[in-house]
């Protein structure tokens, strides 16, 4: 998952829910993925911070901000986005699908705070909840049953989000080998392949044909093992003993 900081601007907006257990369940969702702020406007029971259903979430809950009036739950956000089911035939918005979406408002966690708006359970977002909003995202839904339950709909918004951001912060490879390691381990494996017997010298002068083909080969070899700057040390203080066990004998 991304670290939590990458996701700090996201604010969560519940606009009046009707039932605490639903809160509670977005709290869970939101922990979950590593969302950790939530805001509440005008929740219909207030006692929503002891919700059972926000199992392993009940930090976050505690800390949920509660408003009176959408307006003042993002009056810091710069970019406010509403989630829609569609069910309205003219929602004056653009309306993006989730997937899409989802990388609009990452990019956009770069530069400021973005709010998330979820409706109540039984209209969803008022056309005044609307007003607020840049654009819509919907949950691509079968036509048969397009409502989703509060939870289950934060909860897939805050997946597809988390999900798609695993390839935008892919944890750092380790630094690769530079050249001159490699060549310092090409080196010391033809030396040990010297002393084993396995080739004649290798630094002999003048080098014959086959002697350089085999030196390439063994260039090559080390090469496309693509080795990490630790992987290549490593390998090199193996070699380093081998040679020296080579060179000096079995110890009497």
């Amino acid at each position: 998952m991304p670290r939590k900081s990458e996701f700090e601007p996201l604010r969560v907006v519940l606009v009046n829910t009707r039932n605490p257990l639903n809160i509670g369940a977005a709290a869970r969702a939101m922990s979950n993925f590593g969302f950790l702020h939530l805001r509440v406007v005008n929740p219909y029971e207030l006692a929503f911070r002891e919700a059972r259903s926000a199992v392993g979430a009940a930090p976050l809950l505690a800390r949920a901000e509660e408003f009176k009036s959408l307006g003042e739950a993002v009056a810091d956000c710069s970019l406010v986005i509403g989630t829609t089911a569609l069910s309205r035939r003219d929602p004056q918005h653009e309306v993006r699908e989730l997937q899409h979406g989802a990388r609009l408002i990452r990019k956009r966690l770069t530069t400021g705070r973005v709010a998330l708006l979820f409706g109540s359970e039984k209209r969803g977002l008022a056309n005044e909840d609307l007003s607020h909003c840049h654009w819509l995202l919907h949950i691509p839904t079968r036509e048969e049953h397009h409502s989703m339950n509060l939870g289950q709909a934060v909860a897939v918004c805050l997946y597809e989000l988390a999900r798609d951001a695993k390839s935008s912060f892919a944890p750092e490879k380790p630094a690769l080998a530079a050249v001159g390691d490699l060549e310092r381990l090409t080196s010391i494996l033809l030396d040990a392949l010297q002393a084993s017997g396995y080739i004649k010298n290798p630094h002999a002068k003048p080098k014959s044909r086959s002697a350089a083909a085999r030196e390439e080969k063994v260039r090559r070899f080390i090469r496309r093992m693509i080795l990490s700057a630790a992987e290549a040390e490593l390998l090199l203080g193996m070699l380093r003993q081998i040679l020296w066990k080579l060179r000096c004998g079995p110890a009497t």
